[in-house]
């Protein structure tokens, strides 16, 4: 794990313990979106549109089996449910600013049914742009929300109210590899869900995304990358190290 990344989140964890510090940990916590934001938007700065729907590492097992679009797609949307739904009690930006259809997405859930090829393709499908509007438009949401939680706030449980309404909503799929999601989100206080998924997820899954990057750049017959752009993901992804 990126060492920058990993301290951030272990201080940023340490701090939300305490009524005293835990304000702190907000601004650790956003300093750690921030950074990890600067990394989501070099994909749109050095990659090709074919980039993000390429799967390098379709028969893996891990984050890195996916694409890269696939994986800001899951975590927003997920960030999106989690913060309006559970948390705010509130709609979604996803169905409030008609992102569906802008982005183009044959679904609305968090992707985690889709395996293989059905991630490449559905990959395919989206507006870049209108997906970054997206990651965009959550990640300041999100923050805003954060920024208005008491310390008490963080332990609060999710309702069993919310909990419905997050099954009413069709966002998260009955298939096995997503119908959890419900249960381990809502098992979890504010706080718990501040730590997952609003920063560890979005480290794992970028993290991933990097590796994806350095392979796509090793192959500059199919990138169509430059060698200074296969040179950037190389130190790119060595910061992990």
């Amino acid at each position: 794990m990126n060492k920058e990344w990993s301290e951030l989140n272990k201080t940023m964890q340490s701090l939300l313990k305490k009524k005293d510090t835990y304000l702190q940990g907000f601004e650790t916590l956003f300093d750690l979106r921030n950074n990890l934001m600067d990394t989501i938007n070099s994909f749109k700065q050095k990659l090709t549109t074919n980039d993000f729907s390429a799967i390098p590492f379709i028969n893996a097992a891990g984050y890195h089996s996916k694409t890269i679009a696939y994986s800001l797609w899951h975590i927003f949307r997920i960030e999106d449910i989690v913060a309006h739904t559970l948390i705010k009690g509130d709609e979604q930006l996803f169905f409030k600013n008609g992102y569906q259809s802008r982005i183009g997405s044959k679904i609305i859930t968090t992707g985690n049914e889709l395996v293989k090829q059905e991630i490449a393709d559905f990959s395919q499908d989206l507006d870049l742009n209108q997906l970054y509007a997206y990651l965009v438009d959550v990640k300041n949401s999100t923050e805003e929300i954060i920024g208005n939680l008491a310390y008490n706030d963080l332990k609060t449980k999710i309702s069993d109210e919310r909990k419905n309404a997050l099954k009413a909503l069709k966002v998260v799929s009955e298939n096995e590899n997503a119908i959890w999601l419900v249960d381990f989100w809502c098992d979890k206080n504010i706080g718990g869900l501040i730590q997952m998924p609003f920063s560890r997820h979005w480290i794992m899954h970028i993290e991933a995304c990097l590796r994806i990057a350095n392979k796509i750049a090793q192959n500059p017959t199919t990138s169509g990358s430059t060698k200074t752009e296969r040179d950037f993901w190389v130190a790119k992804f060595s910061e992990r190290e």
